[in-house]
């Protein structure tokens, strides 16, 4: 085991960065809004195994699948873009086929929003750069965050009230929008070279 402080706390910042936790609360409180009700540590759980598997089984299953990294975060700028639009404009484009709580804490709460392809490319770069195991570490500490911030949405929703709460959600669907242009355009780049 080669643990380094200095690796596990610079893939944690990247890592919490890419996921933006603190960015998706106004989707996990329109979630709740839909479903109810959603399941903490199922989404947490779920966002974790996601991510531990695609660290050491990632590159593979695309390859295998015949997608290499850029066509997959390609794919994931469109669904990050749909979910920025919803936001921005106070719509709803996904279909709503009566989402149970158990549904939405796994779609699209721990995939694609906290696992997301973004996320997914994210540690496929870390794990050409760091140890392996201070990657996991990394995933561990992000997930306690993801945790301790969806258990504690309802009580970030009544302090911001509604108003704040729209503001915010309008701020980040725009980060969100810029979010999935960079990973689009910058993929798409690589596609073509």
């Amino acid at each position: 085991m080669n643990f380094n402080f200095k690796e596990i706390i610079t893939a944690s910042m990247v890592l919490f960065a890419v996921i933006d936790i603190i960015g998706n609360i106004p989707i996990v409180i329109s979630l709740r809004k839909r479903v109810g009700h959603i399941h903490s540590e199922k989404a947490s759980i779920i966002a974790a195994v996601v991510m531990v598997f695609f660290l050491f089984l990632g590159e593979e299953i695309l390859k295998l699948i015949g997608i290499n990294v850029n066509e997959f975060a390609v794919a994931g700028a469109f669904i990050l873009f749909f979910i920025a639009l919803e936001m921005i404009l106070g719509i709803t484009l996904f279909k709503d086929d009566g989402s149970s709580p158990d549904m939405a804490s796994i779609f699209p709460l721990a995939f694609p929003m906290l696992a997301g392809p973004g996320t997914l490319t994210t540690l496929l770069s870390l794990r050409a750069e760091f140890a392996l195991e201070n990657v996991i570490v990394a995933v561990v500490i992000n997930v306690v965050v993801i945790y301790a911030v969806l258990k504690t949405s309802a009580k970030l929703q009544r302090i911001l009230g509604k108003s704040g709460i729209g503001i915010i959600q309008k701020v980040f669907g725009v980060i969100l929008l810029a979010i999935a242009v960079k990973l689009f355009t910058s993929n798409i780049q690589e596609l073509f070279h």
